[in-house]
Order: C-alpha cells, then structure tokens, then sequence
C-alpha cells in the first residue's frame, strides 16, 4: 500500500490518501467523512495516527479500497497537491557515506586517499524547516553557494519507537519507506567542519512522494535506487551495495536513543554526485530533479532562483 498526505481539490486541509495503481488517489479523509461515527473512528485521520494504530488502521482503509463506493472518493493525481508523507516531529536522521563508490569518489574530489572508509555509521541530521513534498521548488540559494548538490537516498519511516533494537527485530520497527533527496551546499558543509548547516537549508529535503508499507517490499537492501537531472541520469545503484543495510542503520542508531513513532531515517546515496563530477555538475536555476526508488516511485522537483 502506497499511503501519502495531499490537499485535494475537496478542500483546503491535508487529506490522507492511498495511491493506486492506475496512478490515481482514493481520498481516505473523504471517504471517513461519509461513513457513522463507529465506523468512522476506526479509520486515521493522519498519517502519524495511521502509524499509531497499524493493524487497525490497514484493516479499516483495506475495507473502503473494497466497498461499493470506493469510487466515489477516487482523484486523479492532477487534481492533488502533494504534503510531505510525514513531517517528523525531530530532526531528519542521515547516514552520510554509506554506498563505497560514493566514498571513494567523494574521498578523490576533496583530496583524501580514495579508499579510506569509515569504521562506523557517520549519522548527521536536517531541520525539518528544510522539509518539502514531491512537485515543490527548491530553492537555489545563490546567495550562499555555488555548489548546491543532489543526492537520492532510501528513506525509512519508523512506525514502533524502541530503544536498543536488535538487528534481527529492526524491521519490526519500520512502518514503510520513502524516498529522500538530501539537497547540499557543499562549500557550507565544508566550511564549518561538519554536515548540519550544508545539509539544512530551507527546502533542501524534499520528501516523498508515498510511504511504501513494509509489507509490500521484500527487502529494502536490494532495491534500485535513481536521480535525473533534466531526464540524463546522474546516479544509479542498488541498495545491497551499502555498507551498513537498513537493520544495521536502525539498531546503531537506537543504540542509547529512543527512536519514536514517525522518524525518517535518509541511508545514504550512491556515487554519481554533482560536486564530484569533473568538472563539478552542481545543481542550477531551472533544473529539474527525479530522485527514484524501486516500488515506491519518483520524487521530482525544480530549481528556483
């Protein structure tokens, strides 16, 4: 099931949603409007309660996908406007080099021995201010960088909070996954010897367009994983080529820190980056960017001045 959060054009509040498979959206909000108070109860009204409630909750959206007046509340998607799937309510976590020809080729453009690797996962984090959903700008910021880069990342949402998970029980703890396009200023991340402000300009995590349930995906370590620029295809892998997979990533950072229901966990991004290009392809007024991933589908935005 791909769930997602979009102002339809019923209204002008946040609707939660399930995309189908023609491409079209059942208006989950819509539809629990039209159905009695008992019934309605057992439907979410968000995507955090949907997480909070799970089985229920799937069981509740699986009954209107099937019920006679399921049409009733279908959309096309050119009538939609796309939120943000989830907006957590901390920081976006970030694993930072965790593909190995990423790492060598980011180790060759910053003059550092192209095969030194970490030893640990190397967590950073973006604001949320910098949140945006599928089909919003992205804002150049020329004003402060001249190096303004993309990087296609699978993204897991968290929906049972623990701490000290085990690696055998992470998935457990997933509720889904999206697709995350972590936007960097590269000259700020460098100049101030760490990630968060290159990584935390407005606009510099679109997010999206669905969160895939886990229970579609078979295994989140062995899915394509795309970013085009302008349709020329900038960076393309598969996500068995990190180096620390999806139940690695959950257990260390769960280690001594209580995850919550609702965290966005970005894994990292393969090579093929702007800055490391020769010369540097960075990113431009007027660009358009598709980050993808297997299953859960595009991500696309633009470059505004």
């Amino acid at each position: 099931m791909k769930l997602l959060t979009f102002i339809g054009p019923r209204g002008h509040q946040p609707a939660l949603g399930v995309l189908l498979e023609d491409g079209r959206i059942f208006d989950v909000s819509a539809a629990r409007a039209g159905l009695p108070a008992s019934q309605a109860a057992k439907v979410p009204q968000s995507m955090h309660e949907f997480m909070l409630t799970e089985e229920r909750s799937l069981d509740a959206i699986r009954e209107m996908l099937n019920a006679a007046t399921a049409q009733l509340y279908v959309v096309d998607a050119d009538q939609v406007s796309y939120l943000p799937p989830i907006v957590p309510s901390r920081n976006v976590f970030c694993v930072g080099r965790n593909y190995r020809e990423h790492i060598i080729e980011g180790n060759i453009a910053n003059g550092r021995p192209a095969h030194s690797f970490p030893e640990a996962i190397e967590f950073f984090t973006k604001a949320t201010t910098a949140i945006v959903p599928h089909g919003a700008p992205v804002l150049r910021h020329a004003a402060l960088t001249d190096a303004l880069d993309y990087e296609v990342e699978l993204a897991i949402v968290i929906g049972k909070g623990g701490v000290n998970i085990p690696q055998e029980q992470a998935l457990d703890h997933v509720f889904g996954y999206t697709i995350v396009n972590d936007i960097t200023a590269r000259n700020l991340q460098k100049r101030h010897g760490q990630w968060f402000k290159g990584k935390s300009l407005d606009t510099s995590c679109p997010i999206g367009p669905v969160i895939l349930h886990r229970s579609a995906v078979a295994d989140p370590n062995a899915l394509q994983i795309a970013l085009d620029v302008n349709g020329e295809t900038r960076q393309s892998a598969n996500t068995a080529e990190m180096i620390f997979n999806v139940q690695a990533i959950i257990a260390q950072l769960s280690a001594g820190m209580t995850l919550q229901t609702g965290d966005v966990i970005a894994t990292g991004t393969p090579k093929g980056v702007g800055f490391a290009a020769i010369p540097p392809r960075c990113l431009q007024v007027g660009d358009v960017v598709t980050a993808r991933v297997e299953g859960i589908g595009e991500l696309t935005n633009t470059i505004v001045d």
